[in-house]
């Protein structure tokens, strides 16, 4: 049975990621192994090999076929690997077989991303939802989790008498920690409602986006605050919101946690409160790292999770950040491929000209880092809050001068 170690966040690992290409798959598997190999980058885990393989539809028992299993095995054997990390969830049983053939612990990429957010919660409310999700994850996944699962307990005072289960008293146990955190989680989220609610007045903005592109710096910017910010995914899971005064209009901006691919569904359901930032906001901003390669699809998986929650029909900023990083890479592609080759890429004014000038919303391009064009941010922002201000109080003139 395998040992599960506790790595802290300073622990380095040696791992192989897996991605499978199912039949109809439409993006390249490259794109998904890429955001995984972050992943696991952002929970210390230095990735020294990958594996590939297409299917028809994933083994039942193994997810990835005997063949690919056994070459993984032969890896295994032959070179110092701690942790093997799938790109899709595996079922308890896949999980299980896994392990046991490679001797070596097996993750999936919702484990990963629960990992990642027990080790970036900060405060009792982010650490209650972190771990609503875990238990709710592991809990059909007991069997064969731990060594001690597997022995009897005997004696007497143990529910059920002589013979029970170690892991019926584990199931058990989660069970009853599963319903201590919805109720502890209950109580916050009708706490944080009424604050919510207090303060209904003033017009809310929401930074909205995928996981690191950069809202934590852009609400820095707008708010002069100093929201955590790191190069990696998640850095932000708990909920900021600060109040500025964008000349005399006021506003309460919040930063939420970022979006993401395959975001597991515990995740959502358990951080239902943190997005109802987004749900309850009059104003979306939706951030937006133009340098990415898949940056489209990121917009789309973003609309998806919005549409979820019921926030898509909110007024909304599109915020393109990193222009500097793009017109980096574009010069870069200017000189390294051939005439025929550079027409596969926009330049920053060609991007500004397709789809993105047709759409209804706002569009910004601008760069965090950089602080270029920050000021039209503002500027925006303030005209769709004096709307919203102007109909929410029609015969109150004077409210845009409130302090």
């Amino acid at each position: 049975m395998i040992e599960k170690k506790k790595y802290s966040s300073s622990t380095n690992l040696s791992g192989i990621l897996v991605g499978v290409e199912l039949k109809g798959q439409k993006t390249p598997l490259s794109e998904y192994l890429d955001e995984l190999k972050f992943l696991a980058t952002t929970y210390n885990v230095e990735t020294i090999k990958i594996f590939t393989q297409k299917l028809e539809k994933p083994d039942p028992a193994t997810f990835i076929g005997k063949g690919k299993a056994e070459e993984i095995k032969n890896f295994i054997d032959n070179h110092p690997v701690d942790v093997v990390i799938f790109d899709d969830e595996l079922s308890p049983v896949q999980q299980r077989n896994l392990e046991k053939l490679f001797q070596k612990r097996v993750m999936d990429r919702t484990m990963l991303i629960l990992e990642i957010f027990v080790q970036r919660a900060r405060t009792s409310y982010a650490k209650a939802q972190v771990q609503l999700a875990q238990y709710e994850y592991l809990l059909p996944r007991l069997t064969g989790m731990w060594t001690h699962l597997e022995r009897q307990r005997g004696g007497t005072g143990t529910r059920g008498g002589a013979g029970e289960k170690e892991i019926e008293t584990d199931r058990r146990i989660i069970k009853n920690k599963i319903a201590q955190l919805k109720k502890q989680l209950k109580e916050i989220d009708k706490q944080m409602f009424v604050q919510r609610k207090n303060r209904s007045q003033l017009v809310r903005a929401t930074l909205v986006g995928y996981t690191n592109v950069g809202k934590s710096t852009i609400m820095n910017l707008l708010s002069k605050s100093n929201v955590f910010v790191e190069n990696k995914l998640f850095a932000t899971l708990d909920t900021t919101t600060r109040k500025i005064i964008l000349d005399t209009t006021p506003i309460l901006i919040s930063d939420t946690v970022g979006f993401i691919r395959k975001l597991p569904h515990q995740l959502v359901e358990s951080f239902k409160s943190t997005l109802d930032e987004a749900r309850e906001a009059d104003i979306l901003i939706h951030v937006v790292d133009c340098a990415h390669p898949n940056f489209e699809e990121h917009i789309k998986v973003v609309q998806q999770t919005l549409q979820e929650i019921g926030a898509s029909e909110k007024p909304t900023i599109l915020v393109f950040n990193k222009i500097d990083l793009y017109e980096y890479q574009y010069n870069q592609f200017l000189q390294s491929h051939s005439l025929m080759e550079q027409d596969k890429m926009f330049s920053l004014d060609e991007l500004k000209q397709t789809w993105m000038n047709k759409i209804n919303h706002p569009v910004v391009f601008l760069s965090a880092e950089k602080k270029i064009n920050i000021s039209e941010l503002r500027s925006v922002l303030k005209q769709k809050a004096e709307e919203i201000y102007h109909q929410r109080y029609p015969f109150i003139s004077s409210y845009l001068h409130l302090k």
